[in-house]
């Protein structure tokens, strides 16, 4: 049986790290938003059945006149998110029909170099063990420094992995994990963790630096080279997906 797939893309982040002009959700990237660059990802996949992603408040105004008409022409709704990551996800999770659904994927709205291949491996890992993400295997040395940036520790990497996006779960376990929040002690970095807090396993599946999450101005630089030297796939719809956003 053909899985169905709700892809979920928290969005509404301050982008507090990132020097531009524009949040780096909606920042240029050779001629599209980088958030619009990621949804290309998904949006002409059988499996992917739903997309929903959630902006700031400030830039709904902004959104609709931009991007509006054309995030409808491809079935994306957006909503507003919360202050916090937990709550715009909670609020997406609020989206999604479970019984219309066999996965939800969580996907950062600034990776927009994820690959098809990719996406399939993860999607079979979730669908067989109920959670997986990608993730790539660490390769520098790893150093651990005191207050005073002095070295204290070389760290072991041989089981070390840099997580990564999409990440994906079985509705059931995805929301258990996001009810038990309350529960949880310390910095939540990411949704596999609060899975992990319930005691399930979460099945890494491998992935590399290409699919690289915006964080500076120079990831743009790097994300527009990784996929103009990728194959371009042959556009689809009236006038190709995306099209240009200067006619919208």
């Amino acid at each position: 049986m053909a899985l169905k797939v709700s892809v979920l893309i928290p969005a509404a982040g301050a982008s507090s790290r990132f020097k531009g002009q524009k949040k780096k959700q909606f920042t240029d990237m050779d001629g599209r938003a980088v958030f619009l660059r990621t949804i290309e990802a998904f949006a002409n996949r059988p499996d992917v059945k739903q997309i929903v992603i959630a902006i700031p408040q400030e830039d709904e105004e902004l959104f609709q006149i931009k991007w509006g008409s054309n995030l409808g022409f491809y079935g994306v709704k957006y909503i507003i998110g919360g202050a916090h990551r937990w709550e715009t996800v909670g609020k997406l999770l609020d989206q999604v029909k479970d019984e219309e659904i066999d996965l939800i994927a969580l996907h950062d709205a600034v990776r927009p170099c994820v690959t098809e291949k990719q996406l399939d491996a993860v999607f079979a890992a979730a669908a067989q063990t109920g959670a997986a993400i990608l993730a790539q295997p660490l390769v520098g040395t790893v150093k651990k420094v005191d207050e005073k940036m002095n070295i204290t520790q070389t760290q072991d990497r041989s089981q070390l992995w840099e997580a990564q996006t999409p990440q994906v779960f079985q509705p059931e376990i995805i929301r258990q994990a996001y009810a038990n929040l309350k529960n949880i002690k310390g910095d939540i970095t990411d949704d596999a963790q609060l899975v992990e807090a319930l005691g399930k396993p979460v099945r890494i599946v491998e992935s590399d630096a290409g699919n690289i999450k915006i964080t500076t101005n120079t990831d743009i630089v790097i994300a527009a080279a990784i996929l103009k030297a990728r194959p371009q796939p042959k556009a689809k719809g009236p006038v190709g997906p995306w099209a240009g956003e200067q006619g919208w």
